[in-house]
C-alpha cells in the first residue's frame, strides 16, 4: 500500500470517528510528511492545531494508522516550518510487514511482534462480568500458547475490547518469551494473498513470492487475525487461510481469531473453516454492565493525557447515557476535557456535562430498539410478565411469545445470537437460531402471525 493510499484511507476513517466540526477545524489542513521506520510524521500550519491534535487526538490518530497498516508507529505532529528535509534518506514506498530489505540471515530473525500497540496490556484491561471469561481465556493462552485453548475465538461487538486483548497477548509474549508472534487484520491477509495470485512476473518469481507468503504465516509460533468476518465471500482466501490454519494447528502453534459475530453467524464461510473455529475455545465479550462502565470511565480520567476531575454523579451520567462502546465512553471524556479547556471551566457541573455532551448523546447514544424494550413490548402484548420470557416456563403461549421476541430482537437490533440468548435467561445461541428460523418459516404461510409481527414492529418503532 503506497503512502497516498494510506493517507486517503486515514482521512476516510478519521472523518467517521470525529464530528464534522472537529474534522474541519483540526484535521482539514493536516498533511502526511513521511513514514519512517518507527514513526509517522504529520504536519500542520498553525500552533493551535498542533497542540489540539497532540493533546486530544494523538491516540486516535495512532489507532487509525495501526488499523490501516497493521503496524504500531508513534505519531509526530510538527509545524510545517519545523520539518527537517530528510526525504533522500527515507523510503516512502513501503509500509508493510511482510519482508523488509534485509539479508537472508536478517530475514530469518524477523521480529513479527513489532506491530503490537504497547498501550494495550492485561494490566490496564478493565475486567467485569461481561468480559471476565474472555480476559481469563486470553491470559491463559498468553501464558501457555498452543497448549490450552487452540484456537481461541474472541467475539463481540466493535469497541468492547477484543483488539485490546489480542495486543495484550502479543505484548505479554514479547516480554515473557522469544516466540514469533504475528498480528494481522483479515483485510491485510486478503490483500497480500490477492497480490500473489495476480498475473505478472515469471513463474519462478511467483513461486518465490508464494514461499515468502507461506513462510510469513506458517513459520511462526502465534498467529492473530483480527476482524475475521471480512473474509466472507473471499473463497480462495478462505481456502488459503484454512491451509495456514491446518499447518499451524497440527504443529501445535497458537491461533487467535477475532470477530464481531459468533461462529454460527459467519453464514457465508466455508463449513470446514467454521468447524475449525469450533475446535478450540470461544469467548464472547458482551456489552459492559453499568458498574464496568463506571470503572472504565474512572480509569480513563485518571490515566493518560486527559486527566480530568469529575464527580461521581457525572461519572454515573456518562455511564448511563453514553452507550456501551468503550470508544464512545472515551470519546465522551475527550469531549469533556476539550469543553473544560475551551470554556475555561476548572470544575465541571452536571449541567455543564449535559451541555457538552448534548450533541454527542443525541447522535450516538440512544438506540431506538433494545432487547429489553422488545421484551417489555412483547410481554405486554401477550399479557405476560417479562420474567415469563426469561424463565423456564414452556406453556404454548409463553413459548410462542418467547420465540417471537427472539425473532424481533434478531431482526430489529444488532445483537448476536449468543447475546440475545443471554438476555433470555442465559439460553444457548442455538435456541435463538431455532426461534428465528421457525418464525421466519411460519411467516411465509401464517397470515395471522404476520399481522402480529407487524403490530409489534409498529409498537417497537414508536
Amino acid at each position: 500500500m503506497s503512502n497516498n493510499e494510506i493517507w486517503n484511507k486515514f482521512l476516510q476513517l478519521i472523518i467517521t470517528k470525529v464530528s464534522s466540526i472537529s474534522f474541519q477545524t483540526w484535521f482539514k489542513d493536516l498533511k502526511l510528511e513521511r513514514i519512517d521506520n518507527d514513526s509517522i510524521i504529520l504536519t500542520v500550519p498553525f500552533e493551535a492545531q498542533k497542540n489540539q491534535l497532540i493533546h486530544l487526538y494523538k491516540e486516535l490518530i495512532e489507532d487509525v494508522f495501526s488499523e490501516i497498516t497493521g503496524l504500531y508507529k508513534s505519531i509526530d505532529i510538527l509545524l510545517e516550518n519545523e520539518v527537517v528535509d530528510q526525504k533522500n534518506n527515507v523510503d516512502n514506498s513501503k509500509v508493510n510487514n511482510i519482508v523488509e530489505n534485509q539479508s537472508d540471515n536478517e530475514k530469518s530473525s524477523y521480529k513479527y511482534f513489532s506491530n503490537f500497540n504497547p498501550k494495550y496490556t492485561f494490566d490496564n484491561f478493565i475486567v467485569g462480568d461481561s468480559n471476565r471469561f474472555a480476559y481469563s481465556s486470553a491470559l491463559a493462552v498468553a501464558e501457555k500458547p498452543g497448549k490450552l485453548y487452540n484456537p481461541l475465538f474472541l467475539y463481540g461487538k466493535s469497541g468492547l475490547g477484543k483488539t485490546h486483548l489480542m495486543h495484550a497477548i502479543g505484548n505479554y509474549l514479547l516480554e515473557h518469551s522469544d516466540k514469533k508472534v504475528l498480528y494481522i487484520t483479515s483485510e491485510q491477509f486478503i490483500n497480500e494473498f490477492i497480490s500473489l495470485t495476480k498475473d505478472g512476473g515469471s513463474k519462478e518469481d511467483n513461486l518465490t513470492y508464494i514461499e515468502i507468503f507461506k513462510s510469513k504465516y506458517r513459520d511462526i509460533d502465534v498467529l492473530m487475525i483480527d476482524d475475521i468476518q471480512f473474509l466472507v465471500g473471499a473463497i480462495k482466501t478462505q481456502q488459503e487461510f484454512t491451509n495456514t490454519f491446518n499447518s499451524l494447528y497440527y504443529n501445535e502453534k497458537q491461533i487467535i481469531i477475532c470477530s464481531d459475530r459468533s461462529v454460527d453467524d459467519l453464514k457465508l464461510f466455508e463449513e470446514r473453516l467454521k468447524t475449525r473455529f469450533n475446535w478450540g475455545l470461544k469467548a464472547i465479550i458482551s456489552v459492559p454492565e453499568f458498574d464496568l462502565k463506571v470503572k472504565i470511565i474512572r480509569n480513563k480520567i485518571k490515566s493518560g493525557d486527559l486527566i480530568i476531575d469529575l464527580d461521581d454523579s457525572i461519572i454515573d451520567f456518562i455511564a448511563a447515557n453514553c452507550g456501551s462502546d468503550v470508544r464512545n465512553l472515551e470519546g465522551a471524556i475527550t469531549r469533556l476535557h476539550a469543553f473544560s479547556a475551551i470554556m475555561n471551566i476548572k470544575k465541571l457541573t452536571l449541567d455543564d456535562v449535559r451541555e457538552a455532551l448534548k450533541d454527542y448523546t443525541n447522535n450516538s447514544i440512544y438506540a431506538p430498539n433494545t432487547v429489553e424494550k422488545i421484551q417489555n413490548i412483547v410481554a405486554s402484548f401477550f399479557n405476560l410478565h417479562i420474567e415469563d420470557l426469561k424463565g423456564k416456563k414452556r406453556s404454548k403461549v409463553i413459548a410462542n411469545a418467547r420465540m417471537i421476541a427472539m425473532y424481533l430482537c434478531r431482526t430489529m437490533t444488532e445483537e448476536t445470537y449468543p447475546r440475545i440468548g443471554l438476555e433470555f435467561g442465559g439460553r444457548d445461541h442455538s435456541t435463538v437460531i431455532h426461534a428465528y428460523e421457525k418464525i421466519s418459516k411460519d411467516l411465509k404461510s401464517n397470515v395471522e402471525l404476520g399481522k402480529i409481527i407487524n403490530d409489534l414492529k409498529q409498537k417497537i418503532g414508536e
